[in-house]
């Protein structure tokens, strides 16, 4: 993960900071707000040392492992497939001038057996922006069911090409 270049995605949330906690920690919480997802199971919720299932519209399936906790500041998981690689997300709540704000940061696996020289282009004309896109309506999200206090619909903010079933 440290060969990988960082894809980071920051969005103000119009809520108090505990109802921004409250949520992104409440087990299960992908199935409220995350716009491509089809089920969201936990097996183990604890903090540091949770797993859930997540699986997208299309069918695809990642395992979430939480590596990393800190009460109302955010924690960090691997995600990936059961027996694949893992790819480190970052999930921060900050706040500035009374206003809170989420952050997710992506560190892909995707293109990490390569040399960087040779990956650039494909990161910065696929990897980057699809992922960037999909962070957008994941925080998208969150806010949505913060602000109306019911489930995101499914593809809520566009399709994605990764992630929803065409």
């Amino acid at each position: 993960m440290n060969k990988t270049w960082p894809i980071s995605h920051v969005m103000r949330i119009d809520a108090p900071i505990e109802d921004l906690w409250s949520l992104i920690t409440k087990p299960g919480n992908l199935n409220l707000f995350h716009p491509f997802c089809k089920s969201n199971e936990v097996t183990k919720w604890v903090g540091v040392g949770s797993k859930d299932v997540l699986t997208y519209l299309n069918g695809m399936t990642f395992f979430r492992d939480f590596i990393d906790w800190e009460n109302k500041k955010g924690y960090t998981l691997l995600i990936g497939r059961k027996n694949g690689q893992k790819s480190k997300v970052e999930w921060k709540i900050n706040s500035l001038d009374n206003e809170i704000f989420l952050s997710i940061t992506v560190y892909p696996h995707l293109l990490n057996s390569f040399p960087r020289f040779i990956t650039y282009l494909p990161y910065s004309l696929l990897i980057k922006p699809k992922l960037k896109k999909y962070l957008n309506s994941v925080i998208s999200g969150i806010n949505w069911y913060l602000v109306n206090k019911r489930p995101v619909p499914k593809n809520h903010f566009g399709k994605h090409a990764w992630f929803s079933k065409f």
